[in-house]
């Protein structure tokens, strides 16, 4: 498995993780997620993220499903995983075992407890010192999850002081022109000038994908119940046809918006998943909401809707 790096772009799709109704977890739906994901044209996967109920997990379990994982990605492309914890000796722990197995790097987010900025490059500071110089790691930007806020200033400070540092999840909203300060500062690997970093946008199921992409984006680090939306969009943003990706981002943008209810959208993608047969059940680990039947209708309409705009533009 290649080892993550600065010139990552495209599409790393935040996987789900499958249970069965019992609350068990599901490797063989495991199998098949991972296959539609390839199928769908995504560059890379990340595991063990925060749609993906990583908090859920036991250590013993946590390994088991990376590994499943990894086995049938089989080198295909590269696997991040989210390694953020409570301490260091943990992150270190999960760092090192699924490293071991394959994983191309790991993610990392502040903890909720920093508050300024010195505070936070320190402990990025330690990030680096725990994982070690041969740990490719991603700075998971997610104030909406974490409550830590960090301008572009004080990410160009972690980037500077923390060589394993290769990537940045910008998930901050309104993160546009945050996003393009930190493009100034650290061109794209494809630059021959400077320090490479890979800029991967994560807000929620790619809501402002095409306006990232603009912006300096290298592509997207999210969940989607339908990925190839975002494998079209950076696909035709990367050719020049800029207008196309925003027609194919129009198409999915409603049903998008919906999956991305706070409460409820987790479970409104394991239902679509399940839906178009990629796992089996969607369950999500206790605790964790349920849909409504009017819920269910909204989204039966919404997919209906998006059929028919996706033939008129073809």
């Amino acid at each position: 498995m290649k080892s993550l790096d600065a010139s990552a772009r495209g599409v790393f799709l935040i996987t789900v993780t499958p249970f069965t109704d019992s609350g068990v977890l599901d490797l063989a739906s495991t199998d098949r997620m991972v296959d539609f994901c390839l199928e769908a044209g995504v560059t890379g996967l990340t595991v063990l993220g925060i749609m993906g109920e990583a908090t859920k997990l036991t250590a013993e379990e946590s390994r088991l499903f990376v590994k499943q994982v990894l086995v049938r990605v089989a080198g295909r492309v590269p696997v991040v995983v989210g390694a953020s914890a409570p301490g260091f000796a943990p992150m270190r722990e999960l760092t090192d075992s699924v490293m071991a197995m394959g994983a191309a790097g790991v993610m990392v987010a502040p903890p909720s407890t920093l508050r300024t900025d010195d505070q936070i490059a320190a402990y990025f500071e330690m990030v680096q010192e725990t994982l070690g110089a041969q740990v490719p790691w991603v700075l998971q930007d997610h104030p909406v999850s974490t409550g830590v806020q960090m301008s572009s200033g004080v990410i160009q400070r972690i980037v500077k002081q923390a060589a394993g540092c290769v990537m940045l999840k910008h998930e901050d909203c309104p993160g546009l022109a945050k996003l393009a300060a930190v493009r100034a500062a650290f061109p794209s690997a494809a630059s021959t000038s400077g320090r490479g970093l890979s800029i991967l946008t994560g807000n929620g199921g790619g809501l402002f994908l095409p306006e990232e992409l603009s912006r300096g984006a290298d592509g997207a680090m999210t969940g989607f119940a339908y990925p190839e939306m975002m494998v079209d969009v950076c696909r035709a943003h990367a050719s020049g046809d800029i207008e196309r990706a925003h027609d194919l981002f129009d198409a999915y943008l409603p049903l998008a918006r919906y999956e991305q209810q706070a409460g409820i959208g987790l479970a409104v993608r394991k239902h679509l998943l399940a839906e178009r047969g990629v796992i089996a059940s969607a369950a999500i680990r206790k605790p964790g909401p349920k849909l409504s039947t009017a819920d269910l209708a909204d989204i039966a309409r919404l997919t209906a809707r998006q059929t028919r705009r996706l033939a008129e533009i073809g």
